[in-house]
This record gives structure tokens, sequence and C-alpha cells, in this order.
């Protein structure tokens, strides 16, 4: 339970992509107000900032195909729904259900098609 809270038995902190466990609630956070919309209203999403200055975003995405691009590092975690993902460099579609996760590299581009209404929380992860 720990390393789920992101304390080490010494008491030091967990980077929270290596807990190995999906946090349910975030606290002491900003959430910006303005919704991110993308590929017509498809895949939405808000941004949530951390006081040690990370970010991530919580959204939903619809049925349908997309490609991303990403600057930073990212683990996607998939709360609930269904997906296919063809990150890069690979060459075939690897499914993903709920109570997954997926990391794509920095600079690069992946592709989804997602099956079943998605809910996600995306990890920037700098570095």
């Amino acid at each position: 339970m720990l390393q789920c809270l992101g304390i080490q038995p010494e008491g030091l902190p967990i980077p929270y992509q290596e807990r190995g466990c999906m946090m349910t609630e975030f606290r002491g956070v900003t959430v910006v107000r303005e919704a991110n919309v993308y590929f017509e209203g498809k895949v939405t999403s808000r941004t949530v900032l951390f006081p040690d200055g990370s970010k991530k975003t919580l959204g939903v995405m619809l049925p349908g195909e997309f490609e991303f691009g990403t600057a930073d590092k990212e683990l996607m975690e998939i709360l609930s729904g269904e997906l296919e993902v063809l990150l890069p460099g690979e060459r075939t579609w690897k499914l993903i259900k709920g109570g997954q996760s997926f990391e794509v590299t920095a600079n690069s581009k992946f592709n989804l098609k997602v099956k079943k209404v998605t809910d996600y929380c995306c990890s920037f992860i700098k570095g």
C-alpha cells in the first residue's frame, strides 16, 4: 500500500510511473478549466497540474481512429474501454483494455483504434 501512496519504506518518494498501481483520485492539484478537444470532439481531456510541476490529462475517447504526437514520454493508463495501439517503430497493433497501460517514447507519433468508449489518464514524463 505504501507503494501506491508513493512512499518507500525508508520514507522516500516513489515517482508515479514506478508505483505499479493506478491512483483513483488526485489531491492538492490544479485543474485547467478549458477542455482539450481533438478530432471534432471525439477525444476530450482536462489538464491536471501537480505541485511538483508534473502534468497529466484525464480524458475520454469515442470510437474511431486517431494519430497523436508527443513531445514528452507518455504513460497512458486505460481506466475503462478498449483500444488498439500502434506504437512508434512497431508493426503490430496491441490490444489494450481497461486496467492496462502503455508507454510512448518522447518526440514520436502513435496511432489508436478506439473500439469502445475509453476513459484514460495520460502522464507526461519529463527527462
